[in-house]
């Protein structure tokens, strides 16, 4: 069964407070049983791309497949015109393929499968296939791997494409696995495991890891806990996949703030967390000779006066670093933030809604042109236009259906 993260009561565990656990040790693994439940000069943006009226992008889609709606991942295919949507494929049966990653070279697509046991263990899977790029069909490669840890949520690759990452939401850790040159995982070779809690009683009784990803230097690795209101760094060693805590091993993000997903700017300078517990948009200088992260600004994720519950999900940043992209679960809305020139600072300038249920995960389109959010309860997918001078979204009305869609990825 999957575990639908965000309406989780957080799980007690005794995590110890290992920072570099060998293989042969799993302390941090932990039973529970839950309710149903990814350095430039900026570009001006400039509209120049003109494609063909046939041309088309292919999208792949990640579901959880425990709510009998969908069987694993699929393909869709992208209009570059109109931002039409075709019908979903079948490439890939799988359960749970709640986040996906590409290898750099883009042969090889790996899948978290978020289940809570595993091989009869309380750990989640990690799965990998070959891409054939003419058809953007999936041929399983390896069979799947244990993820280390129950629930994993997030999957990056490293730089030199040698290191497959996984965050394990309910195990509170995150895992290093070895890629070899078809892109086929080893067994996990390091997981690290998050010690401590938060004050939330229910979503931060233990820790959460939710999100792990290298920097553009491939010198350091980052994680975001949920349950520990903090941001881990590691050193990384690309020859042996070591990590080490960095100099200053923790960021401390304000108390049950609740940090989801990381991104970087282009250049690499800036770091955002988004927070689901308090609904904020964090952005932090990032200093990548040493690993060290200093707050810079805090925001909330939604306009003056707005109510209710709401739990913000996925960032990306666009590829000119001008504006900024989070979606509101609960508002239903891509916050829509400009980075000023300057300063730095950041500004809402637009909550658009998505028109559907639950935007859990969006991607922006190749070319930067055009957003697609997946609506986890309402089983859609809706595509925008992005605006080539403000980076604002505007209405398309293409919409498609797909069950159970939680992670979009264009090869």
């Amino acid at each position: 069964m999957a575990v639908d993260l965000e309406r989780a009561a957080a799980v007690s565990a005794n995590v110890s407070a290992l920072w570099h656990q060998p293989l042969s040790r799993r302390g941090f693994l932990a039973t529970s049983t839950f309710a149903t439940l990814a350095c430039v000069d900026r570009p001006d943006r400039e509209a120049s791309f003109a494609p063909a009226d046939d041309a088309r992008w292919p999208l792949y889609v990640g579901t959880y497949t425990n709510t009998g709606k969908s069987r694993g991942i699929y393909r869709m295919h992208v209009r570059q015109d109109t931002l039409a949507l075709s019908v979903p494929e079948l490439v890939a049966e799988t359960p749970d393929p709640s986040f996906l990653a590409l290898t750099p070279d883009r042969r090889t697509l790996l899948a978290v499968n978020e289940l809570t046991t595993f091989a009869g263990s309380a750990s989640g899977a990690l799965s990998a296939f070959t891409r054939d790029p003419a058809t953007n069909n999936l041929v399983p490669l390896a069979p799947m791997r244990a993820s280390r840890g129950a629930a994993p949520c997030y999957v990056s690759v490293d730089r030199t494409g040698q290191f497959a990452f996984v965050a394990n939401y309910v195990g509170g850790n995150v895992a290093a696995f070895p890629l070899d040159a078809n892109g086929v995982p080893a067994e996990a070779n390091l997981v690290v495991a998050h010690p401590g809690r938060g004050p939330h009683p229910r979503r931060q009784a233990s820790a959460h890891a939710h999100c792990i990803l290298p920097d553009a230097t491939n010198q350091f690795v980052l994680s975001a806990d949920l349950g520990t209101d903090c941001i881990y760094v590691l050193r990384f060693d690309a020859r042996t996949g070591a990590l080490i805590p960095a100099e200053i091993p923790e960021f401390q993000l304000a108390a049950g703030a609740g940090p989801r997903h990381l991104a970087f700017s282009p250049d690499g300078r800036t770091l955002y967390c988004v927070n689901e517990l308090n609904s904020t948009l964090v952005a932090l200088a990032y200093d990548a000779t040493r690993g060290r992260l200093t707050e810079q600004q805090v925001v909330s994720t939604r306009p003056v006066g707005a109510t209710g519950e709401n739990s913000p999900a996925d960032l990306h940043v666009h590829p000119d670093g001008r504006t900024v992209y989070l979606s509101n679960r609960g508002d239903n809305t891509i916050a829509v933030f400009t980075v000023h020139p300057t300063t730095q600072r950041l500004t809402l300038v637009q909550s658009m809604p998505t028109g559907g249920d639950w935007p859990r995960n969006f991607a922006l389109t190749p070319d930067a042109s055009g957003l697609l959010v997946a609506h986890q309860r309402s089983d859609t997918i809706t595509a925008f236009r992005i605006d080539q001078t403000g980076g604002t979204l505007a209405e398309t009305g293409q919409k498609q259906s797909a069950g159970a869609p939680v992670c979009l990825l264009f090869p």
